[in-house]
């Protein structure tokens, strides 16, 4: 197993570590997931990912906007109006969100028919 030096040097190396690393957090792919169908509030976002903390989803959208994958809008208004949208960068995973929807689909779809999904993601 790799020590922890040898791990930071993968980031922006190697490609499935690097896409690991920004995509980290459980709820990375649900954000990216709804705001590829639209821009959304905070709260709407919340309210989407129920039941996210707002700790929880604050750190995942820093995370996600450190890494270029969102952009957040804040308007001047009272009271204070925040959006969060795909960036460009983040449009270009839209494609990646597809094929992970679809493969999600064919593999709950072959578990039923063996007998069921049991939920196994928090191991």
């Amino acid at each position: 197993m790799k020590n922890e030096s040898e791990k930071k040097d993968l980031f922006g190396v190697c490609p499935y570590f690097t896409s690991q690393k920004v995509l980290s957090g459980k709820w990375a792919l649900l954000i990216l997931h709804y705001l590829s169908e639209r821009t959304l509030r905070f709260k709407e976002l919340e309210r989407e990912l129920a039941p996210i903390t707002q700790a929880t989803l604050t750190k995942q959208l820093r995370n996600l906007e450190e890494h270029g994958l969102i952009t957040r809008t804040v308007y001047n208004t009272i009271p204070p109006k925040v959006e969060y949208s795909l960036s460009e960068l983040g449009l270009q995973f839209k494609p990646v969100l597809d094929s992970l929807e679809k493969w999600g689909d064919s593999y709950i779809a072959h578990m039923e028919g063996k007998g069921g999904l049991k939920d196994k993601a928090d191991n």
